[in-house]
């Protein structure tokens, strides 16, 4: 993989990955020519309580970008006078600084103690784009380019984990008008967080006490489960894709990797060849389901940067879900789901692995 950092008119900084046989990139050809003003992000970190949880404030992100027509794309490549975020008329997988982020690129002091004063909240939030083609979602992405993917997610798990104050690095795509996704073109992003999130937090939790009770690790034991079990999507090697025994969405798969691994950066290399065919086999069969591009979250769950957080009980893991529970109809988070916390599931996983296993 090669890769190069240059950066925005802004100041954000842009890395460009691309494959052995791409022709190495002249920064002096990726100069961005807009007069952009600097990106001061103003978000605040409140603690809730009662619940327990960080919430983040990010006010400044209301007058972002919201769903342009194609032609107006600004993640697509700058070409015949227009200028986009990715200044040069092709790339192949690109991450930058977001310019609406979530969280300030300033590098962080240590969360204090949970209180009433707010307080800034430092991290940092990236995008990804997968491609320059506009029109070609991930699933149709060829297996080259899906690893370059990973190996750009991996890049940045240990860079963005290496900054101060960021506690956990989550890369994850959204896709789908259904999802919310505002910019149409094939893109995730990548949230590094001064704080670890309530989801892993809470698994984390539950992963220690097991270890504390048995000696055994629960993602491995959950894993070793679900491989000798009837919700298998499809198996490799080196990883597994199944739906979960207590899947709460219509359509849930989960891939893990044989290997305990941490992390992204940790896959080794038959890990990381295999995964791109891997995955992609699960996406095509995704979009078979209902004969369309299927509406999904895709996220990376992996360790915590600090060993004080649960580092080392951890297991590298992607979680995609989508709320289509039938063409045309979705799964809404109703009074249940949404008030209570209380996912009731409309769909057998034994059923959704097996017309997944049969496409």
């Amino acid at each position: 993989m090669q890769k190069l950092t240059t950066r925005m008119a802004d100041g954000r900084e842009v890395i460009w990955f691309d494959g052995p046989d791409h022709a190495p990139r002249d920064p002096a050809d990726l100069v961005d020519a807009r007069d952009l003003p600097r990106v001061v992000p103003a978000s605040q970190l409140r603690y809730d309580a009662l619940a327990g949880e960080w919430v983040t404030i990010a006010a400044h992100r209301q007058d972002r970008t919201y769903k342009p027509p194609a032609d107006q794309c600004p993640l697509c490549p700058s070409r015949d006078g227009r200028h986009t975020e990715v200044p040069s008329p092709e790339y192949g997988v690109v991450a930058f600084e977001n310019r609406f982020p979530s969280f300030g690129s300033a590098p962080g002091a240590p969360l204090p103690e949970p209180g009433a004063v707010p307080q800034a909240a430092s991290g940092r939030c990236e995008v990804v784009c997968f491609t320059d083609d506009h029109d070609t979602p991930f699933s149709r992405l060829t297996p080259d380019r899906a690893r370059l993917v990973l190996e750009a997610w991996a890049d940045r798990t240990a860079e963005l984990g290496a900054r101060p104050g960021v506690r956990y690095v989550f890369p994850f795509e959204n896709r789908g008008a259904e999802i919310g996704v505002t910019l149409s073109h094939p893109h995730g992003q990548i949230y590094a967080y001064p704080y670890v999130p309530p989801f892993p937090q809470r698994m984390l939790a539950h992963v220690a006490a097991h270890r504390e009770a048995t000696g055994e690790n629960l993602f491995d034991t959950q894993l070793a489960a679900e491989r000798a079990g009837e919700r298998v999507v499809v198996a490799g090697e080196h990883w597994t894709a199944f739906v979960p025994q207590a899947a709460r969405w219509p359509v849930e798969v989960h891939l893990y990797p044989h290997r305990p691994t941490p992390d992204l950066p940790a896959l080794d290399e038959a890990q990381r060849a295999e995964f791109a065919t891997l995955y992609l086999d699960v996406l095509r069969r995704l979009d078979a389901l209902y004969d369309d591009e299927l509406p999904y979250v895709a996220g990376w769950n992996q360790a915590p940067v600090l060993e004080s957080d649960g580092r080392s009980d951890a297991r590298l893991h992607l979680r995609l879900h989508s709320i289509r529970r039938a063409p045309g109809k979705i799964k809404y988070l109703a009074g249940s789901e949404s008030g209570a916390g209380a996912f009731i599931s409309d769909v057998l996983p034994e059923a959704v692995a097996e017309r997944l296993r049969s496409l």
